[in-house]
């Protein structure tokens, strides 16, 4: 099933991206495959591989939220727009936040794309 509006959860170990709808959220999580090697170039190319993984679930999808720490925001958006360019379009917005549960993040999205879709006048079906 492909929705309009997702949220993404992330930090540097795994991703939580959520579509919904008004009747319908659908999951899926994606882990990071840790190599533990003393290599730096190896934990950053884990870090791409999983951000890749992270870009693939995203494919299809209008607008997403990302939400998750600062850093692993930060790092996710740099990934997008070196490797990724086509995705940040699809990227609606930032949002820093600890570990919600599942129905907390899709509360937040929820509120976060009403008031994104009003300011863009996009109407609201309620």
């Amino acid at each position: 099933m492909s929705l309009f509006h997702a949220v993404l959860w992330l930090d540097h170990h795994e991703a939580k991206l959520l579509q919904f709808d008004a009747e319908h959220v659908e999951a899926e999580r994606i882990k990071s495959h840790s190599h533990h090697t003393k290599q730096r170039a190896s934990a950053v190319r884990t870090e791409h591989e999983f951000f890749g993984e992270v870009c693939d679930a995203m494919a299809g999808i209008a607008e997403v939220l990302v939400t998750g720490s600062k850093t692993a925001q930060a790092d996710f958006r740099h990934y997008l727009e070196k490797h990724r360019p086509a995705l940040v379009k699809q990227v609606v917005g930032y949002e820093a936040v600890d570990h919600p549960s599942d129905k907390q993040l899709v509360a937040l999205a929820r509120q976060y794309f009403l008031k994104h879709d009003r300011m863009n006048g996009v109407p609201t079906p309620m």
